[in-house]
């Protein structure tokens, strides 16, 4: 529980972000060193709350009050030893994650909650700089061999778990390097790609084999999906794709089932929404890990520069969400010279309406880094047309105001009348989420069923409606949060060793379709 006073006494407190302009001129993570001091001070803030909601807002069950008390008590050995008991990435969640425990946290009621993300983040740190996150290879394996489709968060937890339940598990990547959004979508100052590196190093070490630069699953045509070439849409320059590595060696679905005892699924829900308005296929237009991807690749050095660049574009983002606040910091450090970030939905209240009250995800304005370093944040808009320049390049973005209203439980969008605008642009990023699992490839193979969202179904035990392939993540869930990914790559696991074996050990925190307090 902390200090029992430590609430009264201290406030809630964050690392301070590095000055804009200096971060502005590199790539690196934009906070500053915590103290440990102050780490421990905001554990003392742990409430004795008798309920701790924080559990319930968490999908993987952390433990929060536990290590909160134990960072508290400078006791940082056993507070990694709780976390890593729910949780096998904390450095990516202490980093990613939008803290959904903090919205539940009791403080918060009447106060400002305990900084549990951060103090998430300082343990994990704490124990990688003092070497206690090690290598936990099995000794005994169980002769089952599993397929693991996806190197994403929950790709890589299932992966992890399984490998230490005792059975030899191969992931397969189709990118360059295993990772996923992690690894392409994250841009480097929100998690600097070295941590991804340490605990890839950790996973290889317990065993487990990365194929990269392989797709599974043979479209229906039998040709290879474009974005395996490097292409994601004709025109696009090689190596802009998002999906594939330039070179892949396509692997039927049927021969990973008659390799392996069982397969799960972990591809992501990649098909990105896209914006159907005159223009669409102008030059200059993309979806926004079009342009996320090879803004990655740079920084690895596997890309001498960007082909989609934004260095003195003026910018469009549609989509107000985390990955267009990632495409803004992006545009930002590639040196745009203006960027605008639209949203169709109202502008959210600064505090916590009556229409979220404790403990629920609250809809409210949230200010990332991204939004502190610049652009102009548009909200209650839509986009009707994109204009060409007469060489077949976006020139201006037109669109216009729109009232959001209710009808029969769903939401529409009426246009207001004059309100209509245009935007000079060069370069517009579409970034307005994901439709859900991609239907060729594996999904159309193998014949699997669809949920009615689109996504591949799952039964309660995380299988699918062939015998033999689970899924897990954002591939059935549809788009959503790491959090949400690792407990589910655990939760696919525990189903998946319980299969082959008929009893499992691995911890099981969901079963598909739950929801947390939200």
């Amino acid at each position: 529980m902390g200090k029992p006073t430590g609430f009264l006494e201290y406030g809630r407190e964050l690392p301070r972000r590095r000055p804009i302009p200096v971060r502005l001129r590199d790539w690196r993570e934009v906070y500053e060193p915590f103290p440990v001091e102050s780490a421990r001070a905001q554990g003392a803030r742990c409430m004795d709350c008798g309920i701790p909601f924080c559990h319930e807002g968490c999908p993987l069950g952390n433990l929060i009050p536990e290590w909160n008390d134990l960072v508290y008590r400078d006791d940082w050995w056993d507070a990694i030893e709780r976390l890593h008991a729910t949780n096998n990435f904390p450095e990516f969640t202490g980093r990613l994650c939008p803290a959904p425990c903090e919205a539940a946290c009791v403080l918060g009621i009447n106060a400002d909650p305990v900084t549990i993300e951060r103090i998430e983040h300082e343990i994990a740190e704490r124990a990688w700089t003092e070497g206690w996150v090690r290598p936990q290879p099995i000794r005994e394996r169980t002769g089952k061999r599993v397929a693991v489709v996806g190197s994403g968060p929950a790709g890589l937890a299932c992966a992890q778990q399984l490998a230490r339940a005792g059975h030899s598990v191969v992931v397969y990547e189709r990118a360059e390097r295993p990772g996923g959004l992690l690894r392409y979508g994250i841009p480097e100052f929100k998690m600097e790609k070295r941590v991804l590196d340490r605990r890839l190093a950790q996973l290889r070490a317990e065993g487990i084999e990365f194929r990269c630069a392989t797709s599974v699953g043979v479209p229906p045509d039998g040709a290879v999906p474009a974005a395996a070439a490097g292409r994601d849409e004709p025109g696009e320059e090689r190596g802009a794709g998002t999906a594939c590595a330039p070179d892949v060696t396509v692997v039927p679905a049927r021969t990973l089932l008659e390799e392996h005892d069982a397969v799960v699924l972990a591809g992501g829900a990649t098909q990105p929404r896209d914006l159907p308005v005159p223009g669409r296929s102008l030059r200059g237009v993309h979806f926004a890990l079009e342009y996320l991807k090879p803004a990655n690749l740079v920084q690895e050095g596997a890309l001498p520069a960007s082909p989609v660049d934004a260095a003195g574009k003026r910018v469009v983002i549609i989509g107000g969400g985390d990955t267009g606040a990632d495409c803004l910091g992006t545009a930002h450090r590639q040196g745009a010279a203006s960027v605008h970030q639209l949203e169709i939905l109202p502008e959210p209240p600064s505090d916590r309406s009556a229409e979220h009250p404790w403990p629920v995800w609250p809809i409210i304005l949230r200010t990332s880094s991204a939004h502190e370093e610049g652009g102009e944040r548009l909200y209650s808009v839509t986009a009707t047309e994109l204009v060409d320049d007469g060489s077949g390049a976006v020139r201006a973005l037109r669109g216009h105001q729109v009232e959001l209203r209710t009808e029969d439980g769903r939401p529409s969008f009426t246009p207001v009348p004059g309100s209509e605008f245009e935007l000079e642009c060069e370069l517009v990023l579409l970034a307005m989420g994901f439709a859900g699992a991609e239907r060729h490839g594996v999904v159309a193979e193998l014949g699997l069923g669809l949920d009615a969202r689109g996504s591949v179904a799952a039964d309660g035990n995380w299988a699918t409606t062939v015998d033999g392939v689970f899924v897990c993540g954002d591939m059935t869930r549809g788009q959503s949060l790491v959090v949400w990914a690792i407990a589910e790559g655990r939760s696919a696991a525990a189903s998946v060793d319980l299969w082959l074996t008929g009893d499992s050990a691995l911890p099981s925190p969901l079963v598909p379709g739950q929801l947390a307090i939200r």
